[in-house]
């Protein structure tokens, strides 16, 4: 941006209801036990979180966090590739490739970093990457920084991509998607991808940040019945059903001692903290262990979609723990989170750029840390905020 006052930029922000802001939370009620957060104060039950496991504040996670600390302290002091790779990282990652179903799994700081450092990798400058028009940022970022051109095709419609894999046949390399839609919910068709990947001998990338650990009857995510081959590079985070922080790739021995060359936001940046990655690997063999987190998590999902439909709430289409409520405009959703805040529920409103003008929303999400009152308690709040809006000729989908 050339340099200018800003104060205009953030003033026309403000006036569109689409300036960004940040809630501190104070801490945590009822940690390891439910979705319940004190902000200033006030104790709130929060239906935002990505925790879908209930797993970010279980005491068992903590505990494996300080005991790790004890032994090699708070931070890796350097790199992977210098002096920042522990022995927690090395059995973390071994542990990450046996639950993918992979031969190797490399660990990132962050899914951004992940994505990022994937794409731009694999693509080179000139080549062609196609991306679900609904891709995540970090998707398209990695595809800007490789330097390739890209194009969209129209969500969810693997069609469309096999149409431009077709019409560019010698230049694909890349086709790239979530897993899971964080913002919609629903889920890729990654069958039908797979095959017109390999039809046209290009890489398929899947961020499945959003299924891994939820989905599948091993919680291996939506790519569970897919196999390697189909699914050359898997990525899933860390921070959301498992519960603490960082990302990694999984796929063959070849792929990932490719990105330990190649993938510059691995090569230049300080490794994961040791403590992170002890408690991730207890979370990874809870998840595992306790299969019923997922059970009721999904199961939790059934019942707010069932009491959403009986009171006539405008859900898009989506049984995954991410259950999007469209109102249509930013004013409209910072109204009704403020009013689900007076309520003592935590939900956040998702404007543009995030989602599409016209498609602003409430996105809830569900938790095995919820309980079935606290989701029949926010269906009700849903139901009297919608039935006041009414009264006004507005609905929630205006």
């Amino acid at each position: 941006m050339k340099k200018r006052s800003l104060d205009g930029v953030l003033a026309e922000l403000d006036r569109q209801h689409l300036t960004r802001r940040r809630t501190t939370v104070d801490g945590f009620a009822e940690p390891g036990s439910r979705l319940v957060t004190t902000v200033g104060g006030r104790t709130l039950i929060d239906f935002s979180s990505n925790d879908y496991l209930g797993l970010a504040h279980h005491p068992a996670l903590a505990a494996a966090m300080s005991e790790c600390a004890s032994r090699t302290g708070a931070g890796s002091g350097a790199s992977h590739l210098v002096t920042g790779h522990g022995i927690e990282h090395e059995r973390l990652e071994a542990e990450l490739a046996a639950f993918t179903g992979r031969e190797r799994a490399l660990l990132f700081s962050t899914g951004y970093m992940a994505n990022v450092g994937v794409i731009a990798a694999l693509a080179d400058r000139g080549e062609l990457v196609l991306l679900d028009r609904l891709s995540h940022a970090s998707i398209i970022d990695g595809t800007v920084l490789s330097g390739a051109r890209f194009k969209r095709y129209t969500h969810a419609d693997a069609d469309a991509a096999g149409r431009i894999l077709s019409d560019n046949p010698d230049e694909s390399v890349l086709v790239a998607t979530d897993g899971v839609f964080s913002m919609d919910g629903d889920i890729a068709p990654l069958s039908r991808l797979a095959k017109a990947a390999r039809t046209h001998n290009a890489w398929l990338v899947v961020d499945d940040a959003h299924g891994i650990g939820v989905l599948g009857k091993k919680g291996r995510g939506a790519t569970e019945e897919l196999s390697s081959e189909d699914v050359p590079v898997l990525i899933g985070t860390l921070g959301k059903a498992f519960g603490s922080f960082g990302a990694f790739v999984a796929g063959s021995r070849d792929l990932i001692d490719f990105l330990i060359q190649r993938a510059r936001s691995y090569i230049y940046t300080t490794a994961l903290p040791q403590p992170v990655a002890a408690a991730t690997r207890k979370a990874l063999e809870m998840s595992q262990r306790e299969s019923w987190r997922r059970e009721r998590v999904l199961a939790l999902t059934a019942r707010f979609r069932e009491g959403a439909r009986e009171i006539g709430l405008p859900l898009m289409d989506s049984n995954t723990p991410i259950q999007p409520l469209l109102l249509g405009s930013s004013a409209a959703a910072l109204q009704a989170q403020a009013e689900l805040l007076e309520a003592g529920f935590r939900v956040v409103a998702i404007r543009a750029p995030t989602v599409a003008k016209g498609s602003e929303r409430l996105r809830i999400t569900l938790s095995a840390a919820h309980t079935e009152e606290q989701v029949d308690a926010l269906i009700a709040r849903l139901g009297q905020i919608q039935l006041a809006r009414s009264d006004k000729r507005m609905g929630f989908a205006e």
